[in-house]
């Protein structure tokens, strides 16, 4: 006996069509997101305390751990320090990102949203096992 999507009698080309749904869906809400940075190197990245932590303050850390890692290489602190004040670049950057969604219609957004959650609909539709008569 031949089985559907997910090994239930549900039907594959179901399947494929939520997901065809699904991925318009979410590329046209992607493509409506607008993404600003507002990092600069004198700016706060984010707080410890309500101590504010420049760009700058990460960046002194960050250099000394990779002069660590060129004198020598085997000592870890070097890289735990260059390591450490990487992710709190990154995370300087992912927190002071503004984002901000394009102006659209509701009939665009509706448009949006009904294939997105169809789209999840019928991938779980043809998921579930039927019973034939």
């Amino acid at each position: 006996m031949r089985r559907g999507a997910g090994g239930s009698d549900g039907g594959t080309v179901t399947f494929l069509l939520g997901v065809v749904m699904l991925i318009m869906g979410a590329y046209l809400m992607l493509r409506g997101i607008i993404v600003r940075p507002s990092f600069g190197w004198g700016s706060v990245a984010f707080s410890v305390g309500g101590f504010p932590v420049t760009t700058g303050f990460i960046l002194i850390p960050f250099l000394l751990g990779i002069g660590g890692i060129f004198y020598d290489s085997r000592k870890y602190w070097g890289w735990i320090v260059a390591a450490a004040s990487l992710v709190a670049m990154v995370a300087g950057v992912i927190a002071n990102l503004n984002i901000r969604l394009v102006s659209m219609s509701l009939f665009d957004l509706l448009v949006i949203l009904v294939l997105i959650v169809g789209g999840i609909g019928i991938m779980l539709r043809s998921l579930r096992t039927t019973s034939l008569p």
